[in-house]
């Protein structure tokens, strides 16, 4: 490694972590990556330790970009390193409010095109649980608000549906292969018709580190037990940014987190608008925002695989 490599000064060098973090691809795939396809070089400390620049983390993303399409990864190289017609220029740090109106934009426009490079762009240069909580939560919700019986609010919702499991089942199906930790499954309420809430929480799930199955389907209530017994998952986790009929929330639900082995979890709006109905239940909370889900989701299985531990 040269001086210049070093320098503090010059432009700023990421270890193999901070990469998986910034791009929510995992460091065993990196290196595959590396070893196995050349697809990335990173530079090396005199210790052999890896540094990543950022023109390493924007071919990261044009990766991702190819394999979101379905394109093998033993083809992706080649496709690459083909010099790139248009440059997109990346959005601005930090600024929110600006890329949570372009993915608007974009989303009204049904500009899939656009679209991808906010996803995959978003995705490199900011961790997944920070992505869902700035970008992508808000504007699923402010769309939502929008939408009700607007002209052309089917379509734009069904775009996007279509567009984010595509990419968000892409993501977790490549994060599944290389995890050895537990497996959640994620599925939507009956009143969620779109899915957005728990194709989402997929996504941070399966960025922090959990195999993730995502049932991105009507699915009956009284079929999920048969589904945690046979996909030996550790919780179950329902989403829906709607209230929910009665019938679902005050005698399916409990009755559902009675027959089950594993802990059954809500996440999404339901969650808070719900969650006085679910007191003295066995059923969950683990709120609206994803990130302390995750966290209280943890606490939950930890404590459903030590119930003595978790009594004292």
């Amino acid at each position: 490694m040269t001086n210049t490599a070093m320098d503090s000064s010059a432009a700023p060098l990421y270890p193999i972590r901070e990469v998986s973090r910034l791009t929510g691809v995992n460091s065993v795939t990196l290196r595959a990556w590396e070893r196995r396809y050349g697809l990335i070089r990173p530079q090396r400390t005199p210790k052999g330790h890896r540094l990543y620049g950022r023109d390493d983390i924007e071919r990261v993303e044009r990766i991702l970009q190819w394999l979101n399409r379905g394109v093998p990864v033993s083809q992706v190289r080649e496709l690459i390193e083909q010099p790139e017609a248009v440059e997109t220029p990346a959005p601005q740090m930090g600024d929110w409010a600006s890329q949570r109106q372009h993915l608007i934009q974009a989303v009204e426009s049904l500009d899939t095109g656009r679209l991808e490079v906010l996803f995959n762009q978003s995705l490199s240069l900011y961790p997944v649980s920070l992505c869902i909580a700035e970008l992508w939560q808000p504007v699923v919700s402010q769309l939502e608000e929008r939408w009700g019986d607007q002209f052309g609010a089917t379509l734009q919702r069904r775009v996007l549906e279509s567009f984010l499991r595509t990419r968000i089942g892409t993501r977790v199906y490549h994060t599944n292969q290389v995890s050895n930790a537990g497996e959640i499954l994620v599925a939507r309420l009956p009143d969620d018709s779109s899915g957005f809430w728990a194709m989402l929480m997929g996504l941070a799930a399966s960025a922090a580190g959990y195999r993730v199955q995502l049932i991105d389907g009507d699915m009956p209530l009284s079929e999920l037990p048969l589904a945690t017994e046979r996909l030996g998952i550790k919780a179950l986790l329902l989403a829906s940014s709607h209230a929910e009929r009665s019938d679902v929330i005050r005698r399916q639900l409990p009755r559902l987190a009675e027959q089950s082995e594993v802990p059954v979890c809500l996440v999404g709006p339901v969650a808070r608008i719900r969650a006085t109905d679910f007191e003295n239940t066995p059923v969950a909370i683990l709120g609206e925002d994803m990130g302390q889900a995750l966290s209280r989701m943890r606490s939950v299985i930890d404590a459903a695989a030590n119930p003595v531990n978790a009594m004292r």
